[in-house]
């Protein structure tokens, strides 16, 4: 008897070995963005409006892919954006902040590179609601690419290229009934660090997104 329960535990332990070492998938490919449909743009611009109160329910991938394909996905044979940025230098990546870890945005590939896993979504902020909202965005700016500009003329056009992605955002989440705020409140530094970003690499805003309660 003692031997037939043995071989059943090994058995067991043996079929869930490879789900017990399993990790989160390196890179996740996004459903294939939608870009049909919605509210009418003035409807959208009409109901558009930041929000500090958020569910803990998920973004469906169907539309955490529409989102950040309207934030800064690639609409153009050429590669070029959804959002402007200045001599198409394309500079700002964003990063997202979920409960499952921190991915990076591919736009080309439009899928999420894993950076972290872990929870990190109260580091994103200095407000509750960040840890309660699925989803946190980080906007990160690659300052190497500014060329021979001076720190105030980058400082300018990187600032002002994150302006058009934010507001895409805004955008789709009021044609799609999300609420979204846009938040200058982060600890850049600590950030930073926890992620292990570039000296290069400079933080410059977070957008919290999610269902309204």
């Amino acid at each position: 008897m003692k031997t037939r329960v043995l071989g059943i535990v090994v058995l067991i332990l043996v079929t869930l070995q490879p789900l017990l070492g399993q990790e989160a998938p390196q890179t996740l490919q996004l459903p294939r963005p939608d870009s049909t449909g919605g509210k009418p743009l003035l409807q959208a611009l009409k109901e558009r409006k930041s929000s500090r109160s958020f569910s803990d329910r998920k973004i469906p991938p169907q539309v955490l892919s529409n989102l950040l394909w309207a934030a800064f996905g690639v609409n153009r044979p050429d590669g070029r954006r959804t959002a402007p940025s200045a001599r198409n230098r394309q500079e700002i990546e964003i990063l997202l902040f979920m409960s499952e870890g921190v991915y990076l945005y591919d736009a080309k590939a439009h899928a999420l590179n894993r950076i972290t896993t872990g929870d990190l979504r109260a580091k994103t902020g200095m407000q509750d609601f960040v840890s309660e909202a699925p989803l946190n965005l980080v906007y990160v700016a690659d300052m190497s690419t500014t060329g021979t500009q001076s720190a105030e003329e980058a400082a300018f056009y990187v600032g002002a290229d994150c302006g058009f992605i934010a507001q895409n955002v805004y955008l789709y989440c009021a044609s799609e009934g999300l609420g979204v705020v846009v938040r200058g409140l982060v600890d850049r530094n600590e950030l930073k660090a926890l992620v292990k970003l570039a000296p290069n690499q400079r933080i410059l805003l977070a957008q919290t997104v999610g269902y309204l309660k």
